[in-house]
């Protein structure tokens, strides 16, 4: 008898230490992702690369369909690439209830969202509600409801010690690095101005193309990216990219309180009308799903409302941002604009054909006469310590700065750039205090700005 207990305590035990080895413990460190509904190419752009500490192995909860399936060749032409190839493993649930399952599954530690943002509020609350860390593409709100649902989510997250991020690709474009640590040199800035609603301090202006490359393809757009109901309107998406760097450029690692420091003062929006072919060639499909029929301009146009410009005041600063959207621009090229206005010199960073389509940064002196060769060289000293190679040369209206192509990632390799800050924040729990009142404040301003512009039409 005492031998068959001894016999079953050691097949228990056995049996136990198996288990252990086949499901690492919560707390082992790695970093264990999941995918939910991925309907946006960004998703994928987050596994571009291997990240230390994170499982190799990602679980998919998504519906069946074709959003699921680009994602996933995305991922595996990662794999099969030539150079420094991945090696993730795709592990897909794709029935109807795909959100329950992953929420009753948690096979995961960190949620990555990048897909239909009628859906995605919802998705980062009720994730966060379950005990799971969320990695969010922009925008992570459309509309001032959804800004009320943010803001509990984020106390949710803070109850829960957990972290809510949202994937601010352009604070990693070396421009505006340098746009923003000019702006800190007050030998060649001197200070930001205040400007006016006519003459902002701060003007960004971002360019877009719905026909464009991605990874060496032709971007697949799903339907639904044309329909504001479930897309956003472009005036509460692309610029969450310019409010952020209004906001980390003009007021770097300072918190903002929308509630006091953002006025809203005029918004206004417009669509981009684009035709049924145009549509079938970016949505490979063969038809126009009726939920667009609202947006329908005749038998052969759609009307997209991916268009708007923002006037506010931020901590007594005028600013203003515009977001553009056409089928495709005469370059091919997604361009960025932006302007500071300091009180010793103006910094402009310009992507047009002059430029070659390439961001360049410019130095635009209110007196010349200030900024000799020999003088601009000792200024931009401590800026070269910290970006070796970094120079400068003389142009009409001022200088340009010169920057290495050793600093120029291009936007898909800014992905793994958030994706390890995300990491970081994860791991020491290092996040600054100035991130989230400035994602609300962020989305503070483009949701005011959507309610402002759709009351003025």
């Amino acid at each position: 008898m005492i031998n068959r207990i001894l016999f079953l305590f050691a097949v228990t035990l056995v049996a136990s230490c198996n288990e252990t080895i086949k499901q690492p413990k919560a707390n082992d460190g790695m970093v264990r992702l999941i995918t939910l509904d991925p309907g946006h190419f960004h998703a994928a752009l987050v596994q571009k690369i291997m990240y230390k500490d994170v499982d190799s192995v990602v679980h998919v909860y998504a519906p069946a369909g074709n959003d699921l399936q680009l994602h996933l060749d995305r991922v595996n032409g990662y794999n099969n690439r030539k150079d420094d190839p991945t090696t993730w493993k795709e592990e897909v649930y794709s029935s109807n209830d795909y959100f329950e399952k992953m929420i009753a599954e948690k096979k995961g530690n960190v949620v990555v969202l990048a897909g239909n943002n009628q859906k995605k509020t919802d998705y980062i609350s009720r994730s966060l509600e379950a005990g799971l860390n969320v990695l969010a593409d922009k925008p992570m709100v459309i509309n001032s409801e959804g800004f009320e649902t943010l803001k509990k989510a984020f106390e949710t997250a803070k109850q829960k010690d957990l972290v809510l991020y949202d994937i601010m690709t352009e604070r990693f474009e070396i421009t505006s690095i340098l746009q923003r640590e000019l702006a800190m040199i007050p030998e060649i800035f001197g200070t930001l101005d205040t400007g006016t609603v006519d003459h902002p301090a701060v003007e960004m202006v971002s360019d877009h193309n719905f026909y464009k490359n991605i990874s060496g393809n032709v971007v697949v757009r799903p339907a639904w990216f044309m329909d504001a109901s479930q897309q956003g309107e472009g005036i509460v998406d692309v610029t969450t990219h310019l409010v952020d760097l209004v906001q980390w450029e003009c007021f770097p690692e300072k918190t903002i309180d929308y509630a006091n420091d953002i006025t809203v003062t005029t918004a206004k929006r417009w669509p981009t009308n684009i035709t049924i072919t145009q549509f079938k060639t970016i949505t490979r499909l063969d038809s126009v799903p009726s939920y667009l029929d609202k947006n329908r301009k005749g038998d052969s146009v759609l009307q997209v409302w991916s268009n708007g410009e923002i006037n506010y005041i931020i901590k007594g600063v005028h600013a203003k941002v515009t977001v553009i959207w056409k089928y495709q621009t005469e370059s091919g090229n997604d361009t960025h604009y932006s302007l500071m206005r300091g009180t010793k010199a103006d910094l402009m960073i310009k992507q047009g054909a002059e430029e070659q389509y390439k961001t360049v940064l410019y130095i635009l002196p209110k007196h010349p006469s200030d900024f000799t060769p020999a003088r601009m060289n000792d200024l931009l000293k401590p800026l070269e310590s910290k970006y070796p190679g970094i120079s400068s040369k003389e142009v009409d209206e001022g200088w340009e700065v010169i920057i290495p192509d050793k600093y120029r990632e291009g936007h898909e390799s800014h992905f793994a750039r958030v994706t390890e800050n995300y990491l970081e924040y994860l791991k020491n729990h290092n996040m600054p205090a100035w991130e989230v009142p400035n994602m609300l404040a962020k989305y503070y301003t483009t949701t005011k700005a959507l309610e402002l512009s759709q009351k003025n039409q």
